[in-house]
């Protein structure tokens, strides 16, 4: 006899958990950094920035395998997968007795979460829809918003009582549990008839759709390059603020008051898009990022590069609030003319979007000098190109397949 679904509540807490991992792994590590570029010898400061950037490595791969992977072999089995895959990838980062192994560690734990992060929302799509999916997983949505904000906090604390090596335990221990709590509690969502063979045929097609259709490639590179200077600032965000400004324990603060912007800020997106269409948003929010970024530049030079943390942290929570108004748009545009590969197609956006932003951001984090110069300057140069790929992902030289599905957004 079939499971019967889980009530509204227990599944909204259970999607938060899951989607929420990706960010738990990123942000809890960042007051750890330090510790394991001592205990591990990294011969620069800038390399434990690979800590975080590795996990992206891992997490574009996997994007690209598991939402097509759970089309053939089920939601639940693909999302155990990933767990398990997750917490060999913590074990190995646990024992390792050097950086080459954590890092080797940290590709297995970002491919592994790829599996809950993308699956999930396939969990959800086979069970909701219109505006019951909607409102499910903006309350799910609500409660990541908050992950950002208190993780780095978390990660601190539990560095503080048991060192570095105890945060991949506290990873691993919340895997295993949401492993039980989908093996328990979760039915199966894709019965066998509904279910297609895995065909590495399927994803290159899918590639090849993306790279064909103008708008869905345009808005992926737009994606990428909105991505990239993000990932800049996460993989430098301890040296930002403990090295440079000298926020010592407080680092969480400052971190998670600037996440707040984003969350903030894609709560606020519901609305606007309602009002002003996802275009219009995404068009203006790029050129307030950069307008304001070239502003904050030009204003670096006035205190040599690191200007007072209260004109940083004013400047970068308007940047984040914009931020907040691109990504979900952004992809959902690149969505558009894809409706024919759902599943496989946002999976290929996703993956192709991270690995834009993987070594342009990782180039940003490495050219980190004690100031704010690279930083800032990603944020302009960077914003520039994502409004570059949306204007030319709205050109419209011929009509051609994706055209109308962009018109009407």
């Amino acid at each position: 006899m079939a499971r019967p679904a889980l009530r509204s509540g227990e599944f909204v807490s259970l999607v938060a958990l899951l989607i929420s991992l990706v960010a738990l792994s990123t942000d809890a590590m960042l007051p750890a950094l330090p510790a394991i570029g001592h205990d591990l010898g990294t011969p620069r400061p800038n390399d434990v920035q690979f800590v975080i950037t590795s996990l992206f490595v891992g997490l574009g791969l996997g994007q690209i395998v598991f939402g097509p992977l759970s089309d053939s072999i089920g939601r639940k089995p693909a999302i155990h997968t990933g767990l398990v895959l997750y917490m060999t990838g913590c074990l190995m980062s646990i024992l390792s007795p050097t950086f080459a192994v954590m890092i080797a560690g940290r590709v297995l734990q970002g491919f592994g979460v790829a599996g809950p992060r993308v699956v999930t929302v396939a969990l959800v799509r086979d069970q909701y829809e219109g505006r019951q999916m909607a409102r499910l997983m903006s309350f799910a949505i609500s409660v990541f918003i908050l992950v950002p904000t208190v993780a780095p906090a978390l990660g601190q604390g539990i560095l503080w009582l048991g060192g570095w090596r105890a945060i991949f335990t506290t990873f691993f221990a919340i895997a295993a549990f949401a492993f039980a709590w989908v093996a328990l509690r979760q039915p199966e969502t894709l019965p066998a008839s509904r279910r297609r063979p895995l065909s590495p045929r399927a994803i290159g097609g899918a590639v090849l759709e993306v790279l064909r259709i103008r708008p869905a490639l345009g808005y992926t590179l737009a994606s990428g390059c909105a991505l990239a200077p993000f990932v800049g600032y996460l993989s430098s965000a301890q040296q930002i603020f403990q090295d440079a400004y000298g926020t010592g324990a407080l680092f969480p603060v400052y971190f998670g008051v600037l996440a707040l912007a984003i969350g903030v800020a894609s709560l606020v997106n519901g609305r606007l898009v309602l009002k002003h269409g996802m275009r219009p948003l995404v068009t203006t929010a790029t050129v307030a990022i950069t307008l304001v970024s070239i502003v904050g530049w030009t204003l670096a030079f006035r205190f040599d590069g690191l200007p007072p943390l209260w004109l940083f942290m004013a400047y970068l929570l308007v940047v984040f609030f914009f931020f907040g108004l691109v990504f979900g748009n952004l992809n959902a545009l690149a969505m558009g003319p894809l409706g024919h590969i759902a599943g496989v197609g946002a999976a290929v956006v996703a993956a192709l979007s991270t690995f834009i932003a993987l070594p342009l951001g990782a180039f940003v984090g490495q050219n980190f000098d004690g100031t704010m110069y690279a930083q800032i300057a990603a944020f302009a140069i960077f914003g520039t190109g994502a409004f570059a790929a949306i204007r030319w992902a709205e050109a419209k030289p011929s009509v051609g397949p994706g055209h109308d599905a962009i018109d009407r957004s």
